[in-house]
């Protein structure tokens, strides 16, 4: 306890060890980029909940062993992703294995209908992404990719270069 009364203590604990919680995430960062919370793949996009649920924890440790706990596993999370996104640029078996591909959902103003069903994304999804996008007109999309985010990607135009579409599934 940092004072006697319960209250207090618990809006200056609850201060003190979130800003130390993020001061530590800041530092992970700057050791280890920012590529970190770059959510390029589906493991980075998992190690940004994940650093976000730790930062909760910390923020509510009751003890220091429990924050020093949870300090320990976020500079774990950075290692490991850190440590996969170097065994990903050694090895395309490992890559392959960790990694989704992306999946192409349209093509030349074209609905893939097969590729909706396989990715569970459901028509009017992709329509509210078009408009999003602003697309204006189905034969003005070139294609439309479901990142290994889970994002979704609106490419449209007059033509379109084929290495946008490079290591795209259904393409």
């Amino acid at each position: 306890m940092f004072v006697d009364e319960p209250f207090l203590d618990a809006i200056i604990k609850g201060a003190l060890l979130s800003a130390l919680g993020i001061s530590w995430i800041i530092l992970l960062v700057r050791i280890v980029g920012l590529r970190s919370f770059s959510k390029m793949t589906n493991f980075d996009f998992v190690m940004t909940i994940a650093m976000g649920s730790l930062l909760a924890n910390v923020s509510q440790s009751q003890q220091w062993s429990g924050f020093v706990q949870t300090l320990t596993a976020m500079a774990s999370l950075f290692a490991v992703q850190y440590s996969m996104s170097r065994l990903r640029r050694w090895s395309q078996q490992i890559d392959r294995l960790v990694q989704n591909t992306p999946v192409l959902l349209m093509k030349d103003g074209v609905i893939l209908r097969d590729a909706l069903r396989a990715t569970r994304v459901a028509e009017e999804d992709l329509i509210a992404k078009l408009r999003e996008a602003n697309a204006l007109d189905l034969s003005s999309i070139r294609a439309v990719v479901l990142e290994t985010t889970g994002n979704i990607s609106v490419l449209h135009g007059d033509r379109i270069d084929e290495v946008l579409l490079k290591g795209v599934g259904n393409t």
